[in-house]
């Protein structure tokens, strides 16, 4: 049996025990059939990339099942997101016929992005009363700095590469924020698009599990099965354990999803009765954390944790039982087995691949040395000047693996500061809404501390990686929901379900923090 029949074999096998338990405790956010849904469109997804036998059959065959899913879906977004991780990002030019050498870069993330986002945009910005796009000062750090990094491609590029660099602007940055800040209609809409990332990423989490525990990547063999040379998706190991990747493509991206995950997990551990499922969860979700074997995420995660603790009831309180915690935690780790290799896998603390956190310092300091050369607008030949300063890493590349440096030595200050700044003000602006509430208990407070946590998590993350594959996907929609969720807030008390979520509180959970 070919490999790939066999990985889809045990991606069934995993996913329809996920998906069982998903459905139990999704149950108190979400209908039965919309779950349905959306388990049919995920297994449709993973069954067509591994049995298409080539990329554009699976293109066109993936085109028809969305389309149809999309019709039946009253909440576009949330479908987005649960098929966010069910195939790899592997991407093939479209060919030119004759007029160009390509028209661009076809991968699955922007195939939903045309599918689903799209559609989703047009109806959207038709629609009475819709904000439109720049009425807001998010918008307009976001529009100013699209156009920045379009115009900045002029640089060292033909006229079709800027072309092509403003329709990845319009798929991977616009279309996301764009649907996620205007489609997201009320309070359960927004808590549909938390179940959705939340199921997407336990499922994720359960493949790597397995990728981690049976040294076999189960989505490596489909680049090869679809014809495509991929330079992601290769087997890497850490110490002498593989790091697990599922669909993600390297194992940072997996960390990240799961990091993130697990905020939104926060969130829905509020209502789920059962005990054993809710410890099941956040067991599956640790587990998967720590599979890719990513220490930035790791530190995202504590981030996350910290600030939703921190913006919650008793936060003082909490924060020093928390620290508390650790401290006590990291002697234990030292005796009991497998507890060494733990701790030398921790950041700052452990001794495996010391080298990389030595790199990414090296790294700091001689960006500052290239930023200094080009301050205001950057440079195209950033990479250049870096391998210059002799920063090749071991597979012959310039691996810039921190999102801020790679936007300020190839944008410039300019680039940087509007990059930064448009996360500011999604920040602020969830922040300022959350201080008008005044039952710190009640659902639309959790909503903004989630928010606010999973935002700051991000944002620590990527000070640790570049933003390649889903990353930015993943930020840029985030900061929409962020400015969804203010203007929900802003709306009047006849919003559907707000006067009920403003008053009551959810039931309470030890393992969402006791909110």
């Amino acid at each position: 049996m070919p490999e790939h029949i066999r990985a889809l074999v045990v991606i069934l096998v995993i996913a329809i025990f996920t998906f069982y338990f998903s459905k139990k405790a999704a149950k108190p956010f979400i209908s039965t059939q919309q779950f349905n849904r959306w388990r049919n469109a995920w297994f449709a997804i993973t069954l067509v990339a591994f049995l298409a036998g080539n990329f554009w059959i699976f293109v066109i065959v993936s085109t028809l099942c969305i389309l149809y899913f999309t019709k039946r879906e009253q909440n576009p977004f949330a479908l987005f997101v649960i098929l966010l991780f069910a195939a790899p990002r592997i991407s093939e030019d479209i060919p030119g016929f004759g007029l160009v050498n390509f028209l661009f870069s076809l991968d699955y993330v922007r195939l939903l992005s045309l599918t689903i986002l799209l559609p989703a945009y047009l109806h959207l910005r038709k629609k009475p009363g819709a904000l439109a796009f720049g009425k807001n000062w998010p918008d307009k750090l976001l529009l100013t700095y699209m156009v920045l990094t379009v115009a900045l491609l002029m640089r060292d590029t033909s006229f079709t590469d800027m072309l092509r660099g403003a329709l990845y602007n319009f798929t991977d940055i616009f279309l996301p924020y764009y649907v996620a800040s205007r489609g997201i209609k009320n309070y359960q809409q927004l808590k549909e698009v938390f179940v959705a990332f939340t199921i997407a990423g336990l499922l994720a989490g359960a493949i790597a599990v397995f990728e981690h525990g049976k040294f076999w990547l189960l989505y490596s063999s489909l680049a090869d099965v679809w014809q495509i040379k991929w330079s992601m998706g290769s087997y890497l190991g850490r110490g002498d354990n593989l790091r697990a990747m599922a669909s993600l493509g390297q194992p940072i991206v997996l960390g990240y999803v799961m990091a993130i995950t697990l905020g939104f997990y926060l969130f829905m551990a509020k209502s789920i009765k059962s005990r054993t499922l809710r410890t099941l969860g956040l067991v599956l979700i640790l587990a998967g954390l720590y599979a890719p074997l990513s220490r930035g995420p790791w530190v995202g995660a504590a981030a996350i944790i910290i600030v939703f603790i921190a913006t919650g009831p008793y936060a003082i309180k909490r924060l020093s039982m928390l620290g508390l915690a650790m401290l006590v935690s990291l002697p234990l780790l030292g005796v009991i087995p497998g507890g060494q290799k733990i701790i030398n896998l921790l950041p700052f603390v452990g001794s495996t691949e010391k080298e990389n956190i030595d790199y990414r310092v090296k790294l700091l300091d001689n960006a500052i040395i290239v930023f200094k050369r080009y301050p205001i607008f950057g440079s195209v030949k950033y990479r250049d000047e870096l391998a210059n300063l002799e920063m090749v890493q071991g597979e012959g590349i310039v691996d810039v693996v921190n999102s801020y440096l790679d936007v300020v030595l190839k944008d410039g200050i300019v680039g940087l500061m509007l990059f930064i700044g448009f996360f500011w003000l999604v920040l602020l602006s969830i922040y300022k809404k959350m201080k008008r509430i005044s039952d710190k208990k009640s659902q639309p407070y959790l909503f903004g501390r989630t928010l606010i946590s999973c935002q700051i998590g991000i944002l620590v993350t990527i000070f640790t990686v570049s933003s390649i594959l889903l990353i930015p996907i993943i930020y840029w929609a985030i900061a929409g929901l962020g400015i969804a969720y203010a203007r929900l807030l802003s709306a009047p008390e006849t919003a559907e379900a707000s006067s009920e979520a403003e008053h009551t509180a959810l039931p309470t959970s030890r393992l969402a923090l006791k909110n």
